[in-house]
């Protein structure tokens, strides 16, 4: 219960910081066009639901049951003037939560952005609009001198629960036990600010994520926390996240013709640019980019 309570104020922490971020994003005029093409009963409703997993800063910044700030909820915001509905937020507890919950129709999509696999694409469609990277975020001085994956054997490495990290992490466990070394003992976590804290409390000897979000982190840890293993592969191939859309479903095709306005006219770039996230934008939004297992 305690760690719970500490990560629930690292996270309003985090929730504080971001108010440093005040430029302004331009208002969308609604496009009918794009209106007209929603799903019938979107347009009935005159809103969609979309879901997250908790925060993962700078993109989603929950700060209530309804209620979010950050890159992703500026985007949400923008898309929602262009299609002129509105779009809620909706938190539920880890990734398989979100991806149930879009395929039972609780939910219409997730912002995200979701990481984009291919195996993740049987199900569902993604609307990718940024590339990532997977790191580690370390005690500061990286005692337990991990470099890369390859240095993790023996070590504790906190990963969120059913991401591609923790898929990563146990497979380089087997590569570990196989070459006779330690293997590694994954501890997985539902959220962002619980996972770093485990870092930070020194029970994890890393966190192994995504680039951006752990920027982010470490810009708040105050000296305390670094990046290591960047500029390596870390298991991975091109990275590309997005929005998670039903598989075939009409949503997907409006989404994709809506964000490729957003980039047109400077909105996706204002917004990355706001939020620090530059280094992570591509030249175009793209329908599930992912090629090969990326694994």
């Amino acid at each position: 219960m305690k760690m719970k309570a500490t990560a629930i104020a690292l996270a309003m922490g985090l929730i504080a910081s971001s108010a440093q971020a005040t430029e302004s994003i331009p208002v969308q005029n609604v496009d009918p066009a794009l209106h007209d093409r929603l799903p019938a009963d979107i347009k009935q409703a005159g809103k969609m639901i979309s879901v997250n997993n908790g925060s993962f800063p700078p993109y989603e910044i929950v700060e209530g049951p309804t209620s979010m700030s950050g890159a992703s909820a500026d985007l949400t915001e923008a898309l929602a003037q262009l299609l002129g509905i509105k779009i809620e937020h909706a938190t539920v507890s880890g990734l398989s939560g979100v991806l149930a919950g879009i395929k039972s129709g609780r939910y219409q999509l997730a912002i995200g952005p979701v990481g984009d696999y291919p195996d993740r694409q049987q199900k569902n469609d993604f609307i990718d609009y940024v590339q990532e990277f997977v790191v580690f975020a370390v005690q500061k001085g990286n005692p337990a001198h991990i470099n890369g994956l390859e240095d993790t054997c023996g070590k504790r490495i906190a990963v969120m629960a059913a991401g591609s990290a923790e898929q990563v992490i146990r497979k380089q466990s087997l590569v570990c036990t196989d070459a006779g070394k330690p293997a590694v003992t994954v501890q997985s976590f539902t959220d962002q600010p619980s996972s770093i804290l485990a870092v930070r409390s020194k029970r994890s000897d890393a966190f192994f994520s995504s680039q951006a979000p752990l920027v982010y982190f470490v810009q708040q840890a105050h000296g305390q926390l670094e990046l290591t293993g960047q500029g390596k592969k870390n298991g991975f191939g091109d990275i590309f996240q997005g929005t998670v859309v039903p598989k075939d479903s009409a949503l997907g095709k409006v989404v994709l013709d809506g964000y490729n306005v957003l980039f047109a006219n400077g909105t996706y770039a204002a917004i990355m640019k706001k939020w620090q996230l530059d280094g992570n934008t591509i030249p175009q939004p793209g329908f599930n980019l992912a090629k090969g297992t990326g694994k």
